[in-house]
């Protein structure tokens, strides 16, 4: 439960003090509420005067008789961790945000405020099911962040490229199958079949330039950092140009599965479905969720982590 510090049972000139005592105490991502009988606006210059922009000042009541503020302090770099730092970090918690329909792949950019808020959630209610997951046991395998690079790609490559390969054709069937059969009653049917078929021509040839031109690249990168050897040089400036490129790829599968799970009302089946429409249905769904870990290991891993590399051994 998130500590709360009564101002008004604190001496005033004692108030602002112990304030910042608790703040500073406070580790990244950590935070605590005060209540008070006024609005401490005060507080909050002064908080940014004295300690600059590392913290979130967050109303949670606002008078006339009461007034509580959360104060999170931000993690290292003034800026609080986005949703894909909160994955990376912790792949359990990918979890908890597929559950509240935040998106920790494409939209990892964002903060978990912004995500709750374009959402309509509650922060509050989020970060209690994110504090949940940290009390089980962490696998090493679920540890992602800590492999090495050239691992990271060969797992991408026969676990999540595998199972693209293996999928796209039943699917891509199955879907055209159900179109023809329900699309009289379900017209929605011939869009997903259409909006599958863009996302297994785009995919397709996204992970061949994958597998073809960018892992080789950070592949060399690994080579060049265990043998403390120079860099090969390259027909890119910089790993970031085909990283790019890959992301932009990443937005554009992302939105049409997007519009699948919408077009599908979350893979809610109607009472007439038939056998194939059940398991186009449970296996789009599955499809969606492999994908979704598949572009956040890419854009929240291993592309900060080889762009970073990269300027390491060019100096």
């Amino acid at each position: 439960m998130m500590e709360i510090l009564d101002v008004t049972q604190i001496e005033p000139r004692l108030k602002h003090p112990t304030i910042f005592e608790k703040f500073d105490a406070l580790s990244s991502g950590e935070a605590f509420v005060i209540h008070n009988d006024h609005d401490p606006k005060p507080l909050y210059y002064q908080l940014i005067a004295e300690r600059g922009q590392i913290f979130d000042w967050e109303y949670l009541e606002e008078g006339p008789k009461i007034w509580e503020i959360k104060i999170t302090k931000f993690n290292q770099g003034g800026k609080p961790s986005t949703i894909g730092e909160l994955v990376a970090e912790d792949f359990r918690k990918a979890e908890v945000f597929s559950q509240f329909g935040i998106d920790f792949c494409c939209g990892g950019e964002k903060s978990l405020k912004q995500a709750c808020e374009e959402k309509g959630l509650d922060k509050g209610e989020v970060e209690t099911a994110l504090a949940e997951v940290e009390t089980r046991p962490l696998s090493s395998q679920q540890n992602y962040k800590n492999w090495e690079l050239d691992f990271l790609t060969d797992y991408i490559v026969n676990t999540h490229h595998k199972y693209v390969k293996e999928s796209l054709p039943m699917l891509h069937d199955v879907s055209v199958k159900v179109a023809e059969v329900h699309g009289g009653s379900h017209p929605e049917m011939h869009t997903i079949a259409s909006l599958f078929a863009a996302v297994a021509e785009e995919l397709s040839g996204h992970m061949q330039k994958e597998e073809q031109i960018l892992f080789p690249l950070i592949k060399e990168l690994a080579f060049a950092k265990h043998q403390n050897a120079p860099l090969e040089s390259s027909s890119f400036a910089s790993v970031e140009n085909p990283i790019k490129m890959m992301e932009a790829e990443h937005v554009s599968a992302g939105r049409n599965m997007d519009m699948i799970h919408e077009l599908s009302n979350s893979y809610s089946l109607p009472e007439d479905a038939c056998s194939s429409y059940r398991m186009l249905y449970n296996k789009l769904n599955e499809f969606e969720q492999d994908l979704h870990q598949h572009i956040h290991l890419e854009n929240n891993i291993l592309f900060p982590k080889a762009i970073q590399l990269e300027k390491e051994l060019l100096g």
